[in-house]
Order: C-alpha cells, then sequence, then structure tokens
C-alpha cells in the first residue's frame, strides 16, 4: 500500500509538470513568433518586450536570447547584447548566429580580439560562413587601425591617428575609448567644438567617465578657459586618481594660471621688468596651449612697448598671431609699435586686416591715420632736409635753412668735380623746397596732414631755389661767398656780421 501510494504520488507529480513544460513551450514560441513580427517592422521596443517574455517562459533557449541580442544591437545596446549573446552560446556551443552575434557585439565595442576568437569559433563551426568571413577581416582590420593610431600618437601626429580612429568607428561605433582618443586629438589639433561634442556624447551615457571628463577640460584649457578646466580635471581625477595625463594637465593649467596673474598684477602695479619675467616664465609651461600662449605673448610685447623695446615688442606680437591668427589685440598692439618705429606699409596692412575682421569706427579711423602716415612717408621729409623737429618754431625753421642753405650753395662747391657739384645743387634746391613749405603756415599745416600740395599750384618741379635763397638773404649785395664768407644781414642791426662758411 505504502509502494503503491508512493507511486500515485510522483504520476500525479510528473504529469502536471510535463503538461506545464509543454505550455510553456507553446506561449514562449508564440511570443517569439510576436517579436519576430515587430522586429521585421523595425519596432525593436516591442520586439524586445516580446523576446523577454519568451525568455521567461523557456530561459534555456539559446534562440530566444540570439534574438533578444539582435533586437538590443538594432537599439545601439550593445553590452547588453553582448550578454545575450554570450547566454546563447553558453546553451549551446554550436549556435553559429550566437558566436556572430558576440563578435559583432565585441567588435562594436572595440574588443577586437575577443571579435576575432567569436569569428573564428563561427568559422569552425560553419567555414563558408560569408558574413563570418568578412567579419573576421573586419576586426583584423580594427586591431591594425589601432596600433598605426598608438605609433602616431606618440609621433604627435594626431591628424592620422583621427583618421584611423574614423575608420575603426567605422566597425566599432559603440567604441568610448576610440571616441576618447580621436576627441583628444583633435583637441590637440585645435578643433575644439569637435572634439567636445564628442566627449559630451559619451559624458551624457556616462557623467562618471573620467576620460570624457578629461577631454572636456583639455578643450576648455585650449581654449583659455583654465579655471573651468581645473574643475574638469579635478572631477576627472576623482573618478580615476591615477589618471595620469588629467594629473599633468590639471598641474599645468594651475601654475599657468598662476603666473599669468602674477605677471598681470606686476603689469598694473608697473613694475615691467618683474611683468617681463613672469610672463616668459609662463610661456614655458605648456608649449601647447596655444591660445594661452598667444596671449602670453602679446602681454609680454605689450611690457616691451612699455621699455621702449618695440623691435621685441613686434616679435612678441609677431609670435602671438602665429599661434592665433584671429587674435586682435596682437594686431592692434603691433601695429602701433610699427607706425612708432615708422614702419607704415607694415603697420597699414595690420589695420586692414584688423578692419577687415571687425568693421568698427575706431578701427576704420585708425588704418585711415596709418594709411596717411605711410602717404606722408613717401613724400620728401622736408623736417628731416633742414634738420629741424617736426615741433620746430619759426626762428628755429629761419636758422635752419640759413646753415643748410649756405652749405649747399652751388658757389660754394664750384671747384668741386661734376658729380659732387650735381649732388650738392640737388641738396641746395631741397633745402629751398623745405623752407618754402615749413615757412608758410598754410602750406605747412596742408605738408602736416597729408594734402597735396599741388593742389594749391606749386609745382615743386619748377622750383628755383636761388630765388628763395635771394630773397632770404635780401637781394644782391646782402650774401658773398669771397675769401670763404658769407654776410648775413638779419643776425645784426648794422648787417655787417660775418659768418664762417667752412666752420
Amino acid at each position: 500500500m505504502a509502494a503503491a501510494a508512493g507511486c500515485d504520488v510522483v504520476m500525479a507529480a510528473t504529469e502536471p509538470e510535463l503538461l506545464y513544460d509543454e505550455e510553456a513551450k507553446r506561449e514562449a514560441e508564440s511570443f517569439k513568433e510576436q517579436g519576430n513580427a515587430y522586429y521585421a517592422k523595425k519596432d525593436y521596443n516591442e520586439a524586445y518586450n516580446y523576446y523577454t517574455k519568451a525568455i521567461d517562459m523557456c530561459p534555456k533557449n539559446a534562440s530566444y536570447y540570439g534574438n533578444r541580442a539582435a533586437t538590443l544591437m538594432m537599439l545601439g545596446r550593445f553590452r547588453e547584447a553582448l550578454g545575450d549573446a554570450q547566454q546563447s552560446v553558453r546553451l549551446d556551443d554550436s549556435f553559429v548566429r550566437g558566436h556572430l552575434r558576440e563578435g559583432k557585439c565585441h567588435l562594436s565595442l572595440g574588443n577586437a580580439m575577443a571579435a576575432c576568437r567569436s569569428f573564428q569559433r563561427a568559422l569552425e563551426l560553419d567555414h563558408k560562413n560569408a558574413q563570418a568571413q568578412q567579419e573576421f577581416k573586419n576586426a583584423n582590420a580594427v586591431i591594425e587601425y589601432e596600433k598605426i593610431a598608438e605609433t602616431d600618437f606618440e609621433k604627435r601626429d594626431f591628424r592620422k591617428v583621427v583618421f584611423c580612429m574614423d575608420r575603426a568607428l567605422e566597425f566599432a561605433p559603440a567604441c568610448h575609448r576610440f571616441k576618447i582618443l580621436k576627441a583628444e586629438c583633435l583637441a590637440m589639433l585645435g578643433r575644439y567644438p569637435e572634439a567636445q561634442s564628442v566627449a559630451s556624447d559619451i559624458l551624457r551615457m556616462d557623467s562618471t567617465n573620467a576620460d570624457a571628463l578629461y577631454v572636456r577640460g583639455l578643450c576648455l584649457y585650449y581654449e583659455d578657459c583654465i579655471e573651468k578646466a581645473v574643475q574638469f580635471f579635478v572631477q576627472a581625477l576623482r573618478m580615476a586618481p591615477d589618471h595620469e595625463k588629467a594629473c599633468v594637465a590639471c598641474r599645468n593649467a594651475k601654475a599657468l594660471k598662476a603666473k599669468k596673474e602674477d605677471g598681470n598684477k606686476a603689469f598694473k602695479e608697473g613694475n615691467y621688468k618683474l611683468a617681463y619675467e613672469l610672463y616668459t616664465e609662463a610661456l614655458g609651461i605648456d608649449p601647447n596651449n596655444i591660445k594661452t600662449n598667444a596671449k602670453l605673448y602679446c602681454n609680454r610685447g605689450t611690457v616691451n612697448s612699455k621699455l621702449r623695446k618695440l623691435d621685441d615688442a613686434i616679435e612678441d606680437c609677431t609670435n602671438a598671431v602665429k599661434l592665433d591668427d584671429t587674435y586682435i589685440k596682437a594686431y592692434l598692439r603691433r601695429a602701433q609699435c610699427y607706425m612708432d618705429t615708422e614702419q607704415y606699409e607694415e603697420a597699414v596692412r595690420d589695420y586692414e586686416k584688423v578692419y577687415q575682421t571687425e568693421k568698427t569706427k575706431e578701427h576704420k579711423q585708425l588704418l585711415k591715420n596709418a594709411q596717411l602716415e605711410l602717404k606722408k612717408s613717401k613724400r620728401k621729409d622736408y623736417y628731416k632736409i633742414l634738420g629741424v623737429d617736426k615741433n620746430a618754431s619759426e626762428d628755429e625753421i629761419k636758422k635752419a635753412y640759413r646753415k643748410r642753405a649756405l652749405m649747399h650753395h652751388p658757389d660754394r662747391h664750384s671747384g668741386a668735380s661734376a658729380e659732387v657739384q650735381k649732388e650738392e645743387e640737388k641738396k641746395f634746391k631741397e633745402v629751398g623746397e623745405a623752407f618754402t613749405i615749413l615757412s608758410d603756415p598754410k602750406k605747412k599745416t596742408r605738408y602736416d596732414s597729408g594734402q597735396d600740395l599741388d593742389e594749391e599750384g606749386m609745382n615743386m618741379g619748377d622750383f628755383d631755389a636761388n630765388n628763395i635763397f635771394k630773397a632770404f638773404f635780401g637781394g644782391p649785395g646782402g650774401f658773398s661767398f669771397e675769401g670763404g664768407y658769407a654776410f648775413c644781414p638779419w643776425e645784426s642791426p648794422d648787417h655787417k656780421q660775418r659768418q664762417r662758411l667752412h666752420s
């Protein structure tokens, strides 16, 4: 009886379990078919839901995991998809599609070596499988791009690294490591918006990604937003205390900020020598920080201009615009130095660059002034011919004319060679021209303002220097070159003071 009772109990427990298993399988298949229908319609979220229901009903069916892995891949959820693909081949190692999906997930996530192993296993099961053959080639191509990129990064050939990462990302679109390397190289190339975009996309998916935080900080650092950059570097180091690049960048950023601020303080206090030293020290901290270094060069150029080292100031400003050819302040500073050193063509060129970029009234006037000075510089410098300052008085101009006219008068050089006579005659004429213009207030004003003197009917080509000379010395009998003397009637009341010509 007891034995019979025991058997009845066993039979009673077995039949419902078998019935339940069969019913579960039928229901799971129904869920799978519905999932397939949604997958065909590209409604991957619903497909995912039905494949999940199928797995819940039959958790040991490899194909269900394989189908859900394919759906997750279409949704771009490769890490989850990898888990399902790996589970599918654990349940059935002969499941070719499972191995293919596992390899594809590894490759998409940037693990090309693991991908190769999965594709090799698929080829062992089906050596003619065209998809496995192609994916195996793709994985090997990614491995090769990684090797080339690593070498080129050491060589600082950042453009080539970006190229390699772009090619690798065609096969590994979900690889954060490749994206970070590309973003870092874009930052090193000065393509900050692109680099920031890549880093920000990763941070939206993973706000604790130390590499993305570092690249975001690097972009700010290179854009001279040093204080904000330090915040990102510090955050990256919180996530990964051993992040070497973030540590170095954070140290450089803090040192650069401190030196620059100390230099600015010294400049404001009028301690130009100290400011120069501090800016020079700051320039030695990080040669890769182009934008900040451009500002440091311009600042040091300003210091040099204050110290009246104008050639050094021009050199510093030139270095600034080499680093940043959009740096208006450096162009303006260099242009002013060119003006101060009478290099007007160079000044005009810089002011034209500025005005093309920023068409303000102020910049237009600066350009106009430089063009005027350039025009004036191309004329004869009558002040230089007479040897007087531009602010010379009327008496100083007269005395200068007297001295130069007597010095270059043709009669004085009648015994010289023909070549010397010709040169002295030319100088005598120029002295007369200069005196005619600078002794007449109206003409002098026009000359100083850069206006054309010919507009007033003065044809300097027909100018007679002798007439000016005679008029100045009071006509016939007013002067004589005999015996090496000239009588200068305006020097004394009795008009009899003598001046030695050869003094």
